[in-house]
């Protein structure tokens, strides 16, 4: 008997029912032939199907030519019309439009950016969508897998049955797309990918997935569609006028998942830590919470540095609605929120991106590139320009979606350099023999050009621990355009004089001294973060030694020297009251220790801390500007004494001045630039803070006496083991 010629051929139908067929559309859906329309349909464990106007009036009824499901038939209805599908399994019916007769949402010039690596916005192509198509609900699926030889979508929706669902290939971009009626908000799904060699990869979570199932499970999630109204109108526009390098910057680096727990071991929800973190951070007189990478993970023990949803705020807390609350509310507050932003690395966990479509993609595909050995993760292609477009998409997504007011890099010194923690023989040079890698340089100039550009007020943070030039140089002038580094030299020298015993420091004097010969070589923020409280390295205070009180005025006296220092401040989540042990990710920060006089001692110093340096111009204005500082007592080693001027635009200058010995300084004497009077602001070592109470009570007098290059003289009581404040009180000067 001869197949009538709008009947499909028998090897396509095969193609689809295995699931091996590369172009479904070009089979299933509607189709116009000599003899009629044709519609083609592949519903396994339906025994009927009908094609039905979408207000119910039957049309045809197809016939099924493959037993597992395989239907096709001439419909009388015109090419382009409306229709649904009507399925029995001889125990239950149900209606569904098809997705088969839907035309694409994605267009020639979403191919067209994506494979210049300039889609701006691709997160509004790529990934789960809930919408409207042509008139019907449901959600758009797109995926980038150029090598693939099938993509379905799988999920509760379709029974995780991979021939269901297969998308349409884009070949001029390599990206699948389908649209699939009735899937909503809360859907659960993954993509079933066949491999280039024809082998079956494990299910994939979506790249661009918004949402996240929470571990132990990995399967995305569709996003509700549902606009959030901002409050924080004042604070974005207050930020977009702000010289960040000029105001004040004191951060608290956050873990969110072990600040605090609920009853001891849940986690807080985004609303619950808006309701006590935010608070938190705002009276102790922070200007940022800094958050540890909220993508989803998932590995707890890895922090979020191994993330798998860039996309994704972490279900561990809650949905993405929830984060944009806890945002708004920190902004609503006065505080900007920073992410840990991971695009030198990611974890090679079936689900996630690596081997994605059965080879290399988003990984470069030389391992001596493509691979950390540290870290037993993959390192992105930065030369590939959809991978740079995806990861540059995400930190615009953040900045877009989120209202998030700074990026801090993680471990940029591994993606500049190609011989990062590799011997000779272990990695690939440029071809001029060179250690750089170009393609890196140029995706992080291109992120931070982007940035800028478009969300003034935001910034960027690099944690980049070499002598690279040029970290936060603009890049039309060579650099990388970061706005801040992190000064590790600096944390470095300085916690190691601060763990020495205070008779040894004679010694280590250039431990303080050093970051000053380049403090201003960069813009620098100086970090005490969580790396410098775990694996064995002892949290702050553990670090100083002597007897209690030794440690905790030590603990002081740093924190006061480092807040006067040039430079903006970071301080990670339990130092600020003295947390005794290393931090443990998985409890919550030891909060009974505010019981002790000492703990809550320590907890009020930096509060005032925070808000001296805040209300002080000279503190914070010229941070990255050497006009803004001054020595005033650099060589006593012996004493184990320093002092510093910091200056701002007009105002007052504040005398700094640190004694990191147990034995006083009385009537210290030292040069100023100004007669007159020098009032006391702060002092370490004041009672209400657990110190001994010893100090300037009333301020000094600063006599016109030349001393030591300067043209005033003044006589101190410095205490031991503390940090003091003085602020120049003559009238004559702001």
């Amino acid at each position: 008997m001869t197949r009538p010629n709008w009947q499909a051929d028998p090897s396509e139908i095969a193609a689809i029912v295995a699931a091996r067929h590369g172009d479904p559309f070009a089979v299933l859906g509607p189709h116009e032939t000599g003899d009629g329309l044709v519609i083609r349909a592949f519903i396994p464990s339906v025994q009927t199907l009908t094609v039905e106007t979408p207000q119910g009036q039957p049309v045809a009824e197809l016939e099924l030519i493959h037993p597992d499901g395989f239907f096709e038939g001439l419909a009388a209805i015109d090419p382009g019309a409306p229709y649904v599908l009507a399925a029995s399994n001889g125990q239950s019916q149900w209606r569904f439009a098809d997705p088969y007769a839907f035309p694409p949402f994605l267009g020639a010039m979403d191919d067209h950016l994506f494979v210049e690596g300039a889609h701006r916005k691709l997160y509004e192509r790529l990934g789960a969508h809930v919408t409207r198509h042509v008139g019907v609900e449901g959600t758009n699926f797109a995926v980038w897998a150029p090598n693939a030889r099938r993509v379905s979508v799988v999920g509760d929706f379709n029974q995780w049955d991979g021939r269901r669902a297969q998308m349409r290939k884009r070949v001029d971009s390599g990206i699948w797309e389908i649209f699939l009626p009735g899937v909503a908000a809360g859907a659960v799904y993954k993509y079933e990918i066949l491999g280039r060699d024809g082998h079956l990869l494990p299910l994939k979570a979506d790249p661009f997935g918004f949402e996240a199932e929470l571990r132990p499970s990995t399967a995305s999630v569709v996003a509700s569609p549902a606009p959030y109204r901002w409050g924080d109108e004042i604070y974005l526009r207050a930020r977009a006028e702000r010289d960040p390098r000029r105001a004040p910057m004191s951060i608290y680096e956050v873990h969110l998942p072990s600040w605090r727990k609920a009853d001891g071991w849940r986690f807080l929800t985004y609303d619950e830590l808006a309701d006590q973190l935010v608070p938190y951070a705002a009276d102790m007189g922070f200007t940022h919470i800094e958050l540890l990478p909220i993508n989803e993970h998932p590995l707890d023990a890895s922090w979020g540095y191994q993330p798998i949803g860039l996309f994704a705020p972490t279900r561990r807390h809650g949905d993405a609605q929830g984060f944009k609350r806890f945002v708004d509310r920190a902004h609503q507050a006065g505080l900007g929120v920073i992410l840990d932003w991971v695009p030198a690395h990611f974890p090679t966990d079936e689900h996630g991106l690596a081997q994605f479509d059965g080879g290399p993609l988003y990984e470069h595909p030389d391992p001596r590139r493509g691979f950390h050995p540290d870290w037993n993760t993959a390192i992105y292609d930065y030369g590939r320009r959809e991978v740079s477009n995806f990861l540059i998409a995400n930190a615009l997504y953040w900045c877009d979606r989120f209202h998030i007011d700074a990026l801090r890099v993680d471990a940029v010194a591994s993606m500049l350099y190609l011989d990062y923690s590799r011997d000779p023989g272990e990695w690939a040079p440029n071809p001029d023999g060179s250690n750089d890698n170009k393609d890196a340089v140029a995706f992080l100039q291109n992120v931070n050009t982007l940035v800028y550009g478009l969300y003034p007020g935001v910034i960027t943070i690099a944690e980049e621990s070499t002598s690279w030039a040029g970290v936060t140089r603009p890049v039309d002038m060579g650099g990388l355009g970061f706005g801040f580094k992190w000064n590790m030299g600096w944390m470095n020298d300085t916690l190691r004089y601060m763990s020495s015993d205070p008779v040894y420091r004679k010694w280590r004097h250039n431990e303080i001294t050093f970051g000053l010969l380049y403090a201003f070589a960069e813009n620098f923020v100086l970090p005490l973060s969580h790396d410098e409280v775990v694996h064995g390295k002892g949290a702050i205070v553990s670090k100083m030694p002597g007897d209690e009180w030794r440690r905790f005025a030590g603990a002081r006296a740093y924190y006061g020297f480092m807040w006067g220092h040039p430079g903006k401040k970071l301080l990670f989540m339990g130092q600020e009251f003295g947390q005794t042990s290393e931090w443990d990710y998985a409890r919550e920060l030891e909060w009974g220790l505010l019981a002790h006089a000492f703990h809550k001692g320590l907890r009020d110093f930096i509060r005032d801390l925070n808000h001296l340096y805040r209300s002080h111009e000279a503190l914070h204005a010229r941070d990255c500007e050497s006009e803004g500082f001054e020595w005033v007592v650099v060589d006593d080693a012996a004493s184990s004494v320093f002092a510093f001027l910091r200056y701002g635009a007009r105002t007052r200058p504040i005398l700094v001045v640190s004694n990191f010995t147990p034995v006083p300084r009385p009537n210290y004497r030292l040069g100023l630039p100004y007669a007159g009077r020098w009032r006391e602001i702060l002092n370490s070592d004041a009672s209400l803070y657990g110190g001994s109470g010893q100090g300037n009570l009333g301020g000094v007098e600063a006599k016109e006496e030349g001393f030591a290059g300067f043209p005033a003289m003044a006589e101190i009581q410095i205490p031991p083991l503390a940090t003091l404040f003085f602020e120049f009180d003559n009238a004559g000067l702001q």
